[in-house]
């Protein structure tokens, strides 16, 4: 069976199949349904979200961040520390006059592209370039910014790109992750001709992605430390404990992150209110109890009073962390989303509430536009008034994004007005 991540099986004629998959191309953005050869359902699935975020097929991806702005967030970004294994496995593409590499981070914002002077160049007329917006939403589908959107490891191929002016080009991108928390921290990418089709640029990739995930494992490493919790942007908590790996269920991911977050012990009593209220039911909790201590093993939780025996690194707790040392932009890329999103237990709510206000006043005090807009451009902050209002007033008069954000105001102004308009009428 043919690799779905690869864009051309063996023997496939390149010119060819770029004539097909160009065609079938027209067809789509004409709304006509495909009659040709097979598109892979990775493409097609990635034409649907870019048809749905871009104006058109002739789309220019964003440059975001520049100067200052962009190497202090690079300086910043976790990946920078891998930037010698990426030089070391791909410099060689990226010297042969053929190639770019690039690297960018979770959002598909580009921090690194190199190459020889004559293919930066290239790369520039298509605004591939450090600082530039390259996810699926803004530059449509591409390697990196579609590696990024599904997870793994892939080729685009030619007149797969949805824009057109990037179908000159074909990409082997591969996602990374915090070796740690499993946190996606960003894409490695070559970029180059169609003879980049073959295995060995996205076995190259990814065992490249693969390299610097376990560099950051060995140079990152807290010391002392033996497990990871990922709590935020996810309702059910993933606990890795030397070597092992538990996926809880709702309730015990609740409990976990109570856990964690009173590690100096907890009585049951003080986790029933935390999970259920001002009424919990005893019998109720010290049963949750028991089945979370029988899954972890007493190895990992005691009892009397309940706590964690383990030195656990949790992610809401590591932004927390970062906060209280001033260091916004890092705390920024390490919040995932909101804590357990989907729990209604008081004391994870109580937890939640108190991050996102933590890491909201902090990127308010900066007044960093960069930071402001990473904030809006994520799911969580795209309805945050006040961070707008914020945004809004840091732009110059004459800056592209000014209007934008003064329409965003307006509109956010409005609905919450009459937000709370019905909800005056209802009482």
């Amino acid at each position: 069976m043919p690799n779905p991540w690869l864009a051309l099986d063996a023997g496939a004629d390149p010119v060819e199949r770029m004539r097909q998959i160009g065609r079938a191309h027209e067809r789509f953005l004409a709304g006509e349904k495909s009659d040709g050869p097979a598109i892979r359902t990775v493409v097609a699935e990635s034409w649907q979200r870019s048809a749905v975020a871009l104006p058109g097929p002739d789309a220019t991806a964003p440059i975001e961040l520049s100067d200052d702005d962009l190497e202090s967030y690079r300086a910043a970004h976790p990946l920078s520390r891998a930037l010698p294994i990426f030089r070391d496995l791909l410099g060689g593409l990226a010297e042969d006059g053929e190639h770019l590499m690039a690297v960018c981070d979770a959002y598909g914002r580009l921090l690194w592209v190199e190459g020889t002077a004559k293919v930066l160049r290239a790369g520039e007329r298509m605004n591939f370039v450090p600082g530039a917006r390259w996810d699926e939403a803004h530059a449509g589908t591409n390697a990196p910014g579609t590696a990024l959107a599904v997870d793994h490891p892939l080729q685009i191929f030619a007149t797969e790109h949805f824009s057109r002016g990037v179908q000159r080009w074909t990409c082997a991108a591969a996602p990374i992750h915090d070796p740690g928390t499993g946190r996606l921290l960003g894409a490695i990418d070559v970029t180059g001709g169609d003879h980049l089709a073959n295995p060995h640029s996205l076995a190259l990739v990814r065992a490249t992605a693969l390299a610097a995930e376990a560099y950051l494992r060995q140079h990152l490493g807290s010391a002392g430390t033996s497990g990871s919790v990922v709590a935020l942007g996810r309702n059910e908590v993933l606990l890795t404990f030397e070597g092992r790996q538990w996926r809880l269920g709702r309730r015990h991911s609740e409990l976990l992150v109570l856990l964690l977050a009173h590690p100096e012990g907890s009585t049951g009593d003080e986790l029933g209110s935390g999970l259920y209220g001002d009424d919990p039911s005893p019998v109720t909790v010290r049963a949750e109890l028991s089945r979370l201590r029988r899954a972890l093993g007493p190895e990992l939780m005691e009892s009397r009073p309940y706590r964690l025996r383990a030195d656990i690194q949790a992610d809401f707790r590591t932004v927390v962390r970062l906060l209280e040392h001033g260091r916004t932009a890092e705390a920024l890329e390490a919040y995932a989303g909101p804590l357990l999103p989907g729990s209604d237990a008081p004391g994870v709510v109580r937890l939640r509430r108190l991050v996102d206000d933590r890491l909201r006043s902090a990127l308010l005090a900066a007044r960093d536009r960069t930071l402001l807009q990473t904030w809006l451009h994520s799911p969580w902050g795209a309805d945050d008034l006040e961070v707008w209002e914020a945004y809004a007033r840091l732009l110059p008069p004459g800056a592209v994004a000014r209007p934008m954000a003064l329409t965003r105001v307006r509109e956010l102004r409005i609905e919450y007005d009459v937000a709370t308009s019905l909800q005056r009428a209802g009482n």
